[in-house]
């Protein structure tokens, strides 16, 4: 005790009194966002030196038998109702009949529990149900996913009052109500707490009485679903001028729910969004009044809206765009896989050219990865987290892979991808990418400041309590509070430092990997390796910049890039070990590591070469980086072994793009798969014409050297190919429609090459 207290006032007092002028206080909204959600995996990488049997532990996702008849009956009928060409260039909506058939299989309830009317769903089931639909269209994915990401379902459920659940959930679970949710200002963009949308505490009338509400005033726009809701839910800052709520006046930010049919409130003009037909646009409202038990949680709940939106998006953002990403990606990997080996240049499918290997590769890769993460990011959801900062990595690095891969299906497919009609199948996912990076929080800003920043703050074992102690307004109490946190944190980095130094000069040799690992265990290692390189990194960072890192984005995003790497490379190899470590697949998983190490590395090094303080770069190269950067990247041997996968048929490709919907073979994706498998049933008919010098197999049929059974099925191979490369075409009038946009392509008469 006499050592502590000489501790304290010979050192912990004047680092306080340093460190609290450094360090800037946190606001009550970035204390309420840090508060909401909870550290998951992300806590565990950290600490630096991460368990990763408990990793293996988590139990894979999985679908009940209910959830699986729901995806094989109710999803496929749905899909099969739904035309892409159709709602982008004919309807801009989907068919009133797949709205009713939406509404009466309670897609919209998916998130709500049975006893309110839902079908009360796991994580991985709602994600897998927009998975399924977003391969089908990206329009009808997002209209479906919508009412069961951030809105006012989840809300209510979260937070709102026995009555309100009661009476809400049950209209919202079978379509009564279509609910949509304002968050985004017309100034305030992506700092929402900049909206200047308002709400008063006053009295006002209500179904012919008296009441305490609100009169609210906003305009809201990019709002998903306001075109047709019936429900708003609403975020505004609540002020109460006349204390009639008896305590402050500025209350702060609210939700509340308000029925759109009501006096003052206008829904505008539809947005349209890259062109997906998917309704959205803005609303508005001008002395709308609405009683205060429209609050969510009611009255109790004033002023708490900022914590209550970022616990939802800490689950929603985990889910409704990686599922939309991960589908995007399979989708790519079937399509672009099957395309680049039934077209043929120079006498060879173009899949075996490196350079569509390459981009066949990243996408193969991109899938796996993508799929591995929403799982393992589903199964912590299922398990009761909420982890905010890895839904914020999800959010972020699938929706950048999505525009990687959506890019390179779009390169191999060449012209057959840029003319529009009903026989493209990649150009109304191409113009969907944009919407997914720049939605639920622009990516930009999620590198720059979230991922990193949050992700240090929230997740670090000693930091928070440390800013927190630096603001506490009972002095005595803080330093107190930071005295034993500072001297822990000082014990854990000193082993942080021991441990980085010891694993990157032994290039991670000795470093701790699970018995169950098996051949994957050299890639825990790396990742042990990492992970404590990071820690100290991002510990040095904040000693020598404090407050300031803040505002290094540069920095704070390359950091949060080296967090995510370990979290998404992670991800890959639980997948790899549920799916039974299976040797077929092995490709994949070297691909995803190599590509996922050589990142890291490359964020280390530039991080090296920026930090300011020149004696902090020299220690941290000398510690985590001693023989600079050594991964390069998957080799040119392993970047051929991937692109094969996508290029024939077998468990591993079936795996990489299970549960899709691809359509029947009369529609374009379903003809590219019998064109494909036409294709490799009749190669060995053309390798042997081709050893006999023959490339034309009507001038080698006349010749006796196949026979007539051998033609006919080279002649339907080669027609199935023909349909699959053939483009539309439109006469000049037809598209200067009535409505604006061209009509539905009548037929297909020429190619495009």
């Amino acid at each position: 005790m006499v050592l502590t207290a000489i501790r304290r006032k010979m050192l912990s007092r004047p680092l306080f009194d340093l460190a609290a002028r450094a360090m800037p206080r946190l606001s009550p909204t970035e204390n309420e966002a840090i508060d909401a959600g909870d550290a998951w995996l992300d806590a565990a990488i950290f600490t630096g030196d991460p368990d990763w049997s408990q990793l293996l532990e988590v139990p894979p996702a999985a679908l009940s038998e209910e959830e699986r008849a729901f995806l094989d009956g109710p999803v496929e009928t749905f899909c099969a109702m739904i035309d892409d060409w159709r709602i982008g260039w004919d309807s801009r909506d989907l068919p009133p009949e797949a709205w009713d058939y939406l509404k009466r299989e309670r897609f919209f309830g998916m998130i709500i529990p049975k006893r309110h009317g839902g079908l009360g769903f796991s994580a991985f089931a709602h994600s897998e149900v927009v998975r399924k639909i977003a391969s089908r269209s990206a329009a009808a994915a997002v209209t479906a996913m919508v009412p069961n990401s951030l809105g006012p379902g989840e809300l209510i459920l979260a937070f709102g009052t026995e009555a309100q659940r009661d009476h809400w959930l049950p209209r919202l679970a079978d379509g009564r109500e279509i609910p949509c949710f304002g968050l985004t200002s017309a100034d305030a963009g992506s700092d929402a707490a900049a909206m200047r949308d308002v709400g008063v505490v006053c009295r006002g009338q209500w179904e012919g009485r008296e009441v305490l509400g609100i009169r609210l005033d906003w305009h809201k726009r990019y709002i998903t679903l306001a075109p047709v809701a019936t429900v708003l839910g609403l975020a505004f800052k609540l002020r109460d001028p006349d204390r009639l709520l008896g305590g402050e006046e500025e209350i702060g930010i609210t939700v509340a729910l308000v029925p759109t049919d009501l006096p003052g409130v206008t829904i505008g003009r539809r947005h349209l969004p890259s062109m997906q037909p998917f309704q959205n646009g803005p609303t508005s409202g001008e002395g709308v009044f609405v009683p205060l038990d429209h609050v969510i949680g009611g009255g109790e709940r004033v002023g708490q809206g900022w914590k209550m939106l970022m616990s939802a998006l800490a689950a929603g953002r985990g889910i409704s765009l990686p599922s939309l990403s991960a589908a995007s990606a399979a989708f790519a990997a079937h399509t672009t896989g099957a395309y680049a080996r039934i077209r043929v240049q120079f006498g060879l499918p173009i899949g075996r050219f490196e350079g569509i290997q390459q981009r066949l590769a990243r996408i193969a890769g991109n899938a796996y990865l993508l799929d591995a993460a929403r799982r393992l990011t589903c199964a912590g959801l299922d398990q009761g987290h909420h982890p905010a900062v890895i839904a914020s990595i999800m959010k972020l690095h699938a929706t950048e892979r999505m525009r990687i891969v959506v890019n390179d299906a779009m390169d191999v497919h060449g012209g057959k991808a840029i003319i529009e009609g009903p026989r493209n199948y990649l150009a109304s996912l191409y113009r969907a990418v944009p919407v997914g990076i720049t939605v639920e929080g622009a990516n930009i800003l999620t590198r720059s400041l979230m991922v990193f920043g949050q992700g240090a703050i929230r997740a670090h074992p000693y930091l928070l309590d440390e800013i927190r102690a630096l603001g506490d307004e009972d002095r005595p109490r803080g330093i107190a509070t930071f005295d034993d946190r500072l001297w822990r944190h000082v014990g854990h980095f000193l082993a942080t430092m021991l441990r980085a130094a010891g694993r990157s000069w032994t290039g991670g040799l000795f470093a701790p990997a699970p018995r169950a690992a098996g051949p994957a265990r050299r890639f825990y290692r790396q990742l042990s390796r990492h992970a404590a390189a990071f820690a100290l990194t991002a510990d040095i960072a904040f000693l020598t910049l404090g407050g300031e890192l803040k505002r290094r984005e540069l920095l704070s995003a390359r950091l949060g890039d080296i967090l995510s790497e370990i979290y998404l490379a992670a991800a890959t190899l639980k997948r790899w070990h549920d799916e039974g470590q299976q040797a077929a697949d092995r490709p994949l998983l070297d691909y995803a590591m190599e590509t996922g190490f050589a990142t890291i590395e490359q964020r280390f090094d530039a991080i090296l070469a920026n930090l300011p303080n020149a004696l902090a770069r020299g220690l941290l190269r000398f510690l985590v980086l001693p023989f600079g950067r050594r991964r390069h990247g998957p080799s040119d041997r392993l970047v051929r072994q991937v692109a094969d996968l996508l290029l024939t048929p077998s468990a591993t490709r079936d795996r990489l793009t299970e549960g899709l919907c691809l359509g029947t073979e009369e529609e374009p994706v379903g003809q590219l798969g019998r064109a494909f498998l036409l294709a490799e049933d009749v190669q060995p008919i053309r390798d042997r014409l081709r050893k006999a010098g023959h490339d034309d197999w009507r001038a080698a049929r006349e010749r006796g050297l196949i026979d007539d059974m051998e033609a006919a099925r080279l002649e339907a191979a080669d027609a199935a190919v023909a349909a699959v490369i053939a483009v539309d075409d439109f006469a000049p009038e037809e598209l200067t429609g009535h409505d604006g946009g061209p009509p539905l392509a009548k037929e297909v008469v020429h190619s495009y090459d």
